[in-house]
């Protein structure tokens, strides 16, 4: 049986609870569901951001994102797994990134939904900029990021 999968990057905000029912949605083999949201936060004191802007390479992120998905099922019995991505300009406490697996069991979910994020983080095809209150900087790669990255090489 194939495993049910869904990725998009999208301008739009998505809605959790409905991302989660149509994953679920007539799969009674699902005994764990896994989600992950990311969410724009507001930075602290002079790093304060006012916004976000995320931009991405169309056609090439879908491809890779769906690559590591494909990944991630040869590496765990997953049964759904879902990973929207928005783009443009978002403002703290707006949502980013939504990583939805499923199983089973939940040790293959968390697993899954782990690895997905952290490349997420790492190497997907996406390019942040932050808005703050006197300038608009690129965000670097961090080095924490790339270490539980490092984890998953095989």
């Amino acid at each position: 049986m194939t495993t049910p999968v869904t990725i998009r990057i999208q301008s739009a905000d998505f809605d959790i609870a409905a991302e989660i029912a149509a994953l679920t949605r007539g799969n009674t083999d699902i005994g764990a569901v896994v989600s992950f949201s990311g969410i724009c936060r507001g930075g602290e004191g002079d790093q304060a951001i006012a916004a976000m802007t995320l931009e991405h390479y169309p056609g090439m992120a879908e491809a890779e994102i769906g690559r590591h998905v494909s990944e991630a099922i040869a590496r765990w019995p997953l049964t759904g797994v879902t990973v929207i991505h928005r783009y443009g300009r978002v403002v703290p406490g707006d949502n980013i990134v939504l990583v939805l697996t499923a199983s089973v069991h939940r040790e293959a979910a968390f697993r899954a939904a782990e690895f997905l994020m952290d490349y997420l983080k790492t190497n997907a095809p996406f390019w942040k900029s932050e808005e703050r209150a006197d300038s608009k900087v690129w965000v670097d790669a961090q080095a924490h990021d790339d270490n539980a990255a490092a984890r998953w090489k095989k």
